[in-house]
């Protein structure tokens, strides 16, 4: 199991299109990933609506943790996806 913290970079959060671009990325990864907003309880990162139901802004912190397949390369390339800013 790999656990990592990282900020969020889209401008708007994770509203609708980034967290679509997540979920969308943590299925085709093929590994068990939660991830969790300070403060709150990890939830399926493979489900979109569990993910917006967060309320995860821009600059905040989440907590993800990946279980299963290379966790390492998972991680990477989902802390890479979330800090990005796909709203500019």
């Amino acid at each position: 199991m790999a656990e990592r913290t990282v900020r969020i970079g889209s401008t708007h959060g994770l509203h609708a299109r980034p967290a679509k671009l997540f979920t969308e990325a943590v299925v085709a990864s093929g590994a068990s990933v939660t991830i969790a907003k300070a403060g709150k309880s990890p939830v399926n990162a493979a489900s979109i609506l569990s993910v917006i139901a967060q309320g995860i802004d821009h600059g905040d912190e989440v907590t993800l943790t990946v279980d299963g397949g290379d966790e390492q390369a998972v991680l990477d390339s989902l802390v890479n996806l979330l800090s990005t800013d796909h709203d500019g």
